[in-house]
């Protein structure tokens, strides 16, 4: 693979010192920018020095924003401007991207890229790949990338650096901005992350009742793996007792109509509060 060379934003916070682990591993010139001193420390553990923004965006072929969601836009404002015509930005998540909140300019190519995180169902059979559940250092992963403007070559060289930064990938969806969008927040995070809560919301319940934590706990994680199983993997059918109270559950707790939070005006609503933490309380109110 030819050699690249690379501005690493952000190098020193937990997302960006596992791209830089990764990145080391490969024949790049990958320079570091990081301004805050927990970061810098981090970095010097590594043995790493730092470079100067400027100095680092304005020689790189490549430059990517390892930085907060809600920090994208404007750190993008002042690093586009200082890249050179025919670079790459690459960004980790497409909040940013769908809300058009990336700066203006054409000779720029945009790439976006996300893990997909280590699967629940798994052929792992180390210890250290077992403990990697965010994905990036021993266990594997896929990965969703998607060219949001430049040249369609562009493309494969966006892959071959993602692949690098989330190492080790065992496979790579090419999809669209629009599409990571649904993935990320509406399908990941505004359900599923919300129906993670719940689950831990509900075996507390249990616990508060009087059912010892640890009997909770084990209950819960057991069944919660065989009926993922069973939805994804298709490994048995649910009993018909389960299936009754799946329909209670579903019409004592799911609203009608929550398809909706799939559609674009919602994604971009959800995406919009995300990047603006206050608007929640306002959404809250008018709720």
């Amino acid at each position: 693979m030819e050699s690249r060379t690379i501005a690493l934003i952000g190098a020193g916070g937990k997302m960006g010192c596992r791209i830089a682990d990764n990145l080391n591993k490969g024949s790049h010139r990958t320079r570091y920018v990081e301004i805050g001193e927990r970061g810098v420390a981090r970095l010097a553990e590594r043995g790493l020095a730092t470079t100067a923004q400027n100095e680092a965006v304005a020689s790189a072929d490549i430059v990517i924003l390892a930085v907060p969601d809600v920090a994208i836009g404007r750190i993008s404002a002042g690093v586009v401007p200082q890249m050179r015509s025919g670079a790459m930005l690459i960004v980790l998540d497409p909040a940013a991207a769908y809300l058009d909140q990336l700066p203006m300019r054409n000779d720029v190519t945009y790439f976006v890229t996300h893990p997909c995180h280590p699967p629940v169902f798994n052929n792992e059979t180390t210890s250290e790949a077992k403990r990697d559940l965010f994905g990036g250092v021993a266990a594997k992963q896929a990965i969703v990338c998607a060219l949001i403007q430049g040249p369609e070559a562009d493309y494969e060289a966006g892959e071959r650096i993602a692949r690098e930064m989330y190492a080790p990938v065992m496979r790579t969806h090419r999809i669209t901005v629009e599409q990571m969008a649904v993935l990320e927040p509406a399908m990941a995070e505004t359900v599923g992350a919300m129906m993670a809560t719940v689950l831990g919301e509900a075996m507390e319940e249990a616990v508060r009742r009087g059912v010892p934590y640890e009997a909770a706990k084990d209950f819960m994680l057991g069944h919660i793996n065989i009926e993922l199983a069973i939805v994804f993997e298709k490994v048995n059918p649910f009993s018909d007792a389960c299936l009754v109270a799946i329909e209670y559950g579903r019409k004592a707790m799911i609203k009608e109509g929550w398809r909706e939070l799939f559609q674009p005006e919602s994604i971009r609503e959800q995406i919009d509060i995300m990047l603006h933490p206050e608007k929640l309380q306002a959404l809250k109110t008018e709720g």
